[in-house]
């Protein structure tokens, strides 16, 4: 193995510089004080989890795990997402009275990936769980509050698409027979390779209606008449409770007013493989990638020896970032250059104006090389210097 250079990271980490650093604080704060106002209470986990109960539970494939070995001789893991160790903290004794209960995070998640994947193996998630309600109306609760959170952050003209694991599971498995035949068109789906999707239905020994009905699928896509067409292809009522679902959690979010960011998509299968049913997924038209998803996981804390429903959602910070583009985060930094024999005037100075809630960095004048420069990025200069405690602005 070759010698690292001295300003190589490890593959997929990335540096975070003031002013980026400063952008996401700033959206991070406006989406904490949102989610607080819905009555969310912010909790943190270990970075490190057992892997025999994060890392085996967790529905990130185990090749994407970072593992390593306690002086125990443990199998640790580095979380690589935050649901699951949620439901680890909210299985405890502690909250199994607090039922239904509202938790939020904003912590890094690492998942490794491919040498040419190309993608951040440590990034930002914030997000809710909303745990031991099962209802429709957790469901409307998270959306909109979802929506709320993205609106407040800045971000405009995105979309959430809404899906259900148990139409398309119903769907496929009454056409296709198994749950083999029904895990290939699903691949398909979720690599939106509808191409091969159509390619692979017409090798199937099914009858051309059925076929058809397969095709017919992915065209349920957009607007609330999307339930009303999905109910056409199904048979003998077998999944229309879950449409009635969907039909439910629309009236439900147009109360709360945020129909607009809604569309549906049928088609929508997730990489999380606890998801049970209604799941969503968020889209700018700045970003190709999702910058949030979400849903129902109403069997993940069964192996916390729970039985409850839950439902929530994460956002990437890094995605969400790129979505808003460049904003004025910055806030202005004053500096005070002094000489020796005028510090104490200097210090003076720079301690009023941060009462005053200016941002003030001070500078002994003889250790600057080039003051042109280093007082370029300042907003404003008060220099220390000269005979008689002189002062005067840049």
């Amino acid at each position: 193995m070759t010698k690292p250079f001295m300003f190589e990271k490890p593959l997929g980490m990335r540096d975070t510089l003031p002013l980026l650093y400063e952008t996401k604080q700033v959206i991070r704060n406006k989406m904490s004080e949102e989610i607080k106002q819905w009555g969310y209470q912010f909790i943190e986990t270990p970075a490190l989890e057992f892997y025999e109960t994060i890392g085996e539970t967790s529905a990130i494939l185990d090749a994407q795990l970072f593992k390593l070995l306690d002086q125990q001789g443990h199998t640790l893991v580095l979380r690589p997402e935050m649901t699951t160790p949620i439901a680890r903290v909210a299985a405890s004794k502690l909250l199994k009275q607090q039922i239904p209960t509202r938790l939020a995070y904003s912590e890094n998640v690492y998942r490794a990936q491919q040498i040419e994947g190309g993608k951040p193996v440590e990034f930002e998630q914030i997000g809710i769980e909303c745990i031991g309600n099962g209802s429709i109306s957790a469901d409307a609760e998270i959306i909109s509050l979802l929506v709320s959170v993205l609106k407040e952050a800045g971000l405009d003209g995105f979309k959430i698409s809404i899906g259900h694991v148990g139409f398309l599971q119903e769907l496929f498995t009454g056409i296709l027979g198994n749950e083999e035949r029904a895990a290939v068109l699903r691949k398909f789906l979720y690599e939106k390779n509808y191409v091969g999707y159509r390619e692979h239905i017409k090798f199937l020994p099914l009858s051309s209606i059925d076929k058809q009905r397969l095709i017919q699928f992915i065209s349920l896509q957009g607007g609330e008449e999307t339930i009303e067409n999905a109910m056409q292809l199904l048979e003998n009522g077998r999944g229309k409770e879950t449409l009635y679902e969907l039909k439910e959690l629309y009236m439900q979010l147009k109360e709360f007013g945020v129909e607009p960011y809604i569309s549906f998509d049928l088609t929508l299968v997730s990489h999380m493989s606890y998801y049970t049913g209604t799941l969503f997924e968020v889209y700018a038209g700045q970003v190709g990638s999702l910058i949030g998803n979400g849903g129902r996981y109403d069997s993940l804390f069964q192996k916390f020896d729970w039985d409850t429903p839950a439902t929530g959602f994460a956002i990437r910070m890094d995605r969400l970032t790129e979505a808003l583009g460049e904003l004025n985060a910055r806030e202005p930094i004053e500096c005070v250059l002094f000489s020796q024999e005028h510090r104490q005037e200097a210090l003076a100075y720079a301690r009023k104006r941060r009462t005053e809630g200016r941002r003030v960095a001070i500078q002994d004048i003889n250790a600057v090389q080039n003051v042109d420069a280093f007082t370029a990025t300042f907003s404003d200069v008060q220099f220390f210097i000269g005979k008689g405690g002189a002062s005067r602005d840049e």
